[in-house]
């Protein structure tokens, strides 16, 4: 869903980099996959064809956060301030 969005911290040899993947339109979705020690966040159409995708090593993740979308299509921070 729109707002969907995954954020990966990772460590780039004594600094830290952040990257975002976010589903950019109405219907997409963003899904993380573990394997063989690389995480993959792809972002989806409805059908499951792949837009984009973004593969770390997961030695060298320190965090990731992911931000779902509630029921009414604004993500559980926005909900959390009103």
């Amino acid at each position: 869903m729109k707002g969907d969005r995954v954020e990966v911290v990772i460590d780039a040899g004594g600094a830290t980099r952040t990257y975002e993947v976010a589903a950019t339109r109405a219907g997409r979705r963003v899904e993380v996959v573990t394997r063989r020690g690389v995480v993959e966040v792809v972002e989806v159409t409805r059908n499951g064809t792949p837009v984009r995708t973004a593969r770390f090593m997961a030695s060298r993740i320190l965090a990731l956060v992911e931000h779902p979308v509630n029921d009414r299509g604004e993500s559980r921070a926005e909900a959390d301030e009103e």
